[in-house]
């Protein structure tokens, strides 16, 4: 038997419902997919220089020493880089000219990989009474903070589109009450309970919000895809870190069938709250 609901929204109260809830999906959907690029990325950005290391050494005397305890240590160490002086001068080319006296004073350097993060501060306690060991996690700490900061912004976003998603619910449920003021008071004259009301204000809800979630997701992927793929363009740093795994997919997915929940239960209290209130 099809049971129809006893009273629904005028076709255009509809449709701008519909509208802006999926609206809000797309806004809570884009920014909950950011915020997982930017995470992932940020993480895969540690992951990469974690191990990597920079020795500086501008005593000569010290450079033999400094050589002995990487050759000797060569089984904790995975690869290790010479930096000559042509690629010094190279890479300061823009402070020291051709003719400066301030290349014969540059640095012996050496990039480091380690094969874990202990050898890594063992060695580095080693060098340190010789020269200089900055790790590239530490120095690259400038881009990590702003891809933090970025994931905090993404983050208040996705509360505060869930706070208006509540706020656009529970003026859907205050606006049918209105408008059906006289359905609402026959239903409860021939003993109809608070939770009937709610379930066909539910009912309503529930239309809504499955047809403007699933097309506030479906339009949200390919913007994600898009940015996503905009960032690789730039091949080297953060930007080009920042993806979505299956399980950032996955989170995606169920994020509007949460807000199908949340509006399915933000209905409920506050149509009992309304006509407890009558």
């Amino acid at each position: 038997m099809k049971r129809t609901t006893v009273f629904s929204l005028v076709r255009e109260q509809s449709v701008f419902m519909t509208a802006i809830m999926g609206l809000l999906t797309f806004l809570a959907v884009m920014a909950l997919g950011i915020a997982i690029a930017i995470g992932t990325g940020v993480s895969r950005w540690n992951t990469q220089w974690d191990l990597f290391a920079t020795i500086q050494v501008t005593n000569p005397k010290n450079e033999s020493d400094v050589n002995k305890i990487l050759n000797t240590n060569a089984a904790k160490i995975e690869s290790v880089n010479e930096v000559s002086n042509d690629e010094m001068l190279r890479l300061m080319r823009p402070w020291v000219s051709g003719g400066s006296v301030l290349k014969n004073y540059l640095p012996k350097m050496w990039t480091v990989k380690f094969k874990n993060e202990s050898d890594l501060n063992e060695i580095s306690d080693k060098i340190a009474p010789l020269g200089r060991v900055l790790t590239h996690a530490d120095a690259l700490q400038t881009p990590i903070s702003a891809g933090w900061k970025m994931m905090f912004i993404a983050g208040l976003i996705l509360v505060l589109t869930l706070g208006a998603i509540g706020v656009c619910v529970s003026y859907i449920a205050r606006n049918t009450a209105m408008l059906h003021k006289r359905e609402l008071e026959i239903l409860n004259q021939i003993g109809a309970t608070d939770s009937f009301v709610a379930h066909q204000m539910q009912i309503i809800v529930t239309r809504i919000c499955v047809v403007a979630c699933t097309v506030g997701f479906i339009c949200t992927v390919p913007v994600l895809l898009l940015i996503i793929s905009s960032a690789h363009a730039a091949r080297v740093g953060l930007m080009a870190m920042l993806a979505i795994n299956g399980g950032g997919w996955i989170c995606l997915g169920l994020l509007p069938i949460a807000i199908t929940i949340f509006a399915i239960w933000m209905t409920r209290r506050t149509t009992i709250k309304i006509l407890q209130n009558e």
